[in-house]
Formats: C-alpha cells, sequence, structure tokens
C-alpha cells in the first residue's frame, strides 16, 4: 500500500503510471475516486455532528449535575475506602539463635532454620511459645 501512495500524491509518479491508459479508462477512473471523496466527506461529516449532538449532551449533564450542587468527579467508581493493609500478626514463637540473635516466628509461612534445627534435634515447638 505504501508503494500505491508514494505513487498517487506525487504528480509526475502518477502521471507516468497512467500514461498506458486510455481517456475512457481515466475519466472511470475519475466517477470512481469522485464517489469515494463524496463518501468520505459524508461520513465524516455525519461523525461530526454525531460527535456535536453527543458533545451538547455531555455539556447539559455537566450543567444538571452543577445545578444540584454534584461534581462530575463524583459518579467515578472509586472504593468508598481504601483498602488498608491488615496489620502484621503477632509472634507464638521466639528463640534466641547460637549468634546471639533474638528471632521470632508468627507460625505462618516457611519455618526459620533455627526452629527447624532444634525441633529436629528433639525440642518441641511449645517450648518456644511466647507467652502472654
Amino acid at each position: 500500500m505504501s508503494d500505491f501512495l508514494r505513487i498517487i500524491t506525487h504528480a509526475r509518479r502518477f502521471k507516468s503510471a497512467l500514461k498506458d491508459i486510455g481517456v475512457e479508462q481515466l475519466e472511470e477512473v475519475k466517477i470512481k475516486l469522485q464517489k469515494i471523496i463524496d463518501d468520505r466527506i459524508a461520513e465524516e461529516e455525519a461523525e461530526r455532528i454525531e460527535n456535536a449532538e453527543k458533545n451538547e449532551k455531555i455539556q447539559k449533564y455537566k450543567d444538571l449535575l452543577a445545578a444540584e450542587g454534584i461534581d462530575p468527579n463524583d459518579l467515578l467508581d472509586e472504593p468508598a475506602e481504601k483498602q488498608m493493609k491488615r496489620a502484621p500478626r503477632q509472634p507464638k514463637y521466639e528463640i534466641w539463635s547460637e549468634e546471639g540473635k533474638h528471632i521470632t516466628w508468627t507460625g505462618q509461612g516457611r519455618m526459620p532454620n533455627v526452629f527447624k534445627a532444634r525441633i529436629e534435634a528433639g525440642e518441641s515447638l511449645d517450648t518456644f511459645t511466647i507467652d502472654k
């Protein structure tokens, strides 16, 4: 399609491409091209009228909302309250590692290696429960 546009939009190339076509065929092309142009103009005019009607209706509704004291942005679907992150869970278990670090665990997710090692050594998980 780009070759077609390159030829048809350049006068000398267009004339050169049409040199082997007779006058009768050129008249037929002219009629068909004029029909396409007229149809395109009618489509664009109909679209312009439709957009003008739509814009007129939008302005009418904006005026109605303004008369009632409603901001058009209030009509947008926004959650009434923003969902807050839930508070972090309190740790259920605690332990002091051999390096002297205080390690806590909520009981959810992967068990820290320090707890794992002590449980595999025979201790019960209940021995690490935080007393409240």
